[in-house]
């Protein structure tokens, strides 16, 4: 077997023995893995297949001890060290290239006490994973609207989906972490415990340490919801757009609809004569009582002859994976996004104006509808800010890793981003920011709570080992 080189963090490189190797194995009880062992390539696949990145070993811890063993070696080593918890990332830090990455995917349990109304869901659950366990009791927790997206990354950077104005942040709704820090240690937190890394944690999570688990407060949600797509000729983007910022205006927070502007796909619930044209759509979600549901949904009714229309009663574990489709592991992804106060009229024509230009196959311009409970906390409680949002809006390209145009296709949201960023609160979601992002924006994500972060930091990382990620930097 080949000595690995390994990533160093200065940018360095060095190349570890077969002795070492060895050793570090006898630390874990979990696999570590090497490009030549089998199951590497599973291991390093991510979401957003635009990424180029290889780690040199991966670790896959079975238990917090595994995560402590990798943690120290990375240290005292000085290697570069990420750690994925889904790979759902579209910067794709989820990966150190060339370094030391901790895969969580082997740690996976839920245990829900209904009685006391909490989740405990371990590092590598994916989304689906505990909404399938607490729909068991018709409980929930907010989380995202792609069911394999990591519960852990969509979390640690603030976490938002259907449920978001009715719970807030998916951080609003957690109760306690366990971590391991950059100095190898296990701790807990929570408002009442190590809480000044607590509030790092929500919103900022990933500079902050190896979380291992996640312990959630619960709400009596499903298991029926009602919702699903549908979706208009593009030709009627105005009146679409109108209704839409007068329903979101006055919806109550068990509604949440988001509002997506692309070209139809060749899915079996679209007619064929409409595969790869332009629509409107909107992605529904009603999670309160059914028995309102006509009255509340009838601004979307009164928008007749729809060319899709799936809007039905559904589980809510349905709801929460039916887009799961639309976004397949392997394509190449890259967005732009931002935060919006309020709809106004220029921003929707200009949403309009991109649709119609988007040369992206898979391209789409998207208005996720959020606000109500999130708006309601201090802007500093929790790291993740950003309380005066009511929408996140954006230009999201996708398309296949062989179309030669992908240069050109990243160019026109670059572009198409510097046509509706005036329209921004100045706040943008951290989750969503691509790898080339600079440095100013990860300052825009976390306004006046940035300057107490990069205090913690120095507290609790002040080598930078938790550097893969949206970083910030202790100094």
């Amino acid at each position: 077997m080949t000595q690995p080189t390994i990533a160093t963090r200065d940018g360095s490189t060095t190349t570890v023995t077969a002795e070492t190797l060895e050793d570090v194995r006898q630390r874990l009880r979990g696999p570590l893995l090497t490009p030549d062992d089998e199951g590497f390539e599973e291991a390093t696949r991510i979401w957003n297949g635009m990424i180029e990145r290889t780690p040199a070993l991966v670790v896959q811890p079975t238990g917090t001890a595994d995560v402590v063993a990798a943690v120290d070696y990375a240290r005292e080593h000085d290697l570069l060290l990420s750690v994925k918890g889904g790979g759902h990332n579209i910067a794709g830090t989820a990966l150190a290239d060339g370094g030391v990455t901790i895969d969580m995917s082997r740690l996976r349990g839920v245990l829900v006490d209904p009685e006391e109304g909490t989740a405990t869901a371990q590092a590598g659950c994916l989304i689906g994973d505990i909404d399938r366990e607490t729909q068991l009791h018709g409980l929930v927790t907010p989380g995202g609207f792609v069911s394999e997206t990591g519960l852990a990354g969509l979390t640690l950077g603030g976490g938002f989906g259907y449920l978001t104005r009715r719970f807030g942040w998916t951080v609003d709704n957690l109760l306690e972490v366990e971590i391991v820090t950059a100095a190898g240690e296990v701790r807990r937190a929570s408002r009442d415990e190590n809480e000044d890394l607590f509030w790092a944690i929500r919103g900022a999570g990933h500079n902050f340490g190896a979380v291992t688990s996640f312990t959630y407060r619960l709400h009596e949600v499903g298991p029926t919801v009602y919702g699903g797509l549908v979706a208009w000729p593009f030709e009627r983007a105005d009146e679409i757009l109108e209704a839409y910022r007068e329903l979101t205006a006055e919806a109550p927070r068990e509604l949440t609809v988001f509002t997506i502007l692309r070209r139809a796909p060749p899915a079996p619930f679209v007619p064929e004569e409409w595969h790869g044209k332009r629509i409107c759509a909107m992605s529904v979600c009603y999670s309160g009582d059914l028995g309102d549901v006509d009255e509340v949904l009838a601004p979307i009714r009164a928008l007749e002859d729809p060319v899709v229309d799936q809007l039905r009663e559904l589980p809510y574990t349905r709801l929460q994976s039916y887009l799961d489709a639309t976004q397949p592991k392997g394509n190449h992804y890259y967005w732009k996004t931002e935060f919006a106060a309020e709809l106004s009229d220029d921003l929707l024509s200009t949403a309009r104006d991109l649709t119609g230009e988007n040369p992206i196959p898979g391209g789409q311009m998207v208005f996720a509808h959020i606000g109500g409970a999130l708006n309601e906390h201090d802007p500093g409680d929790g790291a993740v800010g950003n309380r005066d949002a009511r929408f996140a809006f954006g230009a999201a390209g996708m398309w296949q890793p062989d179309d030669p145009n992908g240069d050109r296709y990243r160019e026109w949201v670059r572009d198409a981003w510097e046509r509706f960023r005036p329209f921004s609160t100045g706040g943008n979601y951290i989750n969503f920011q691509t790898a080339d992002e600079s440095e100013d924006r990860i300052r825009a994500t976390y306004g006046d709570n940035y300057d107490r972060l990069v205090e913690t930091k120095k507290r609790y990382d002040p080598e930078n080992v938790f550097r893969v990620n949206r970083n910030i930097r202790p100094e």
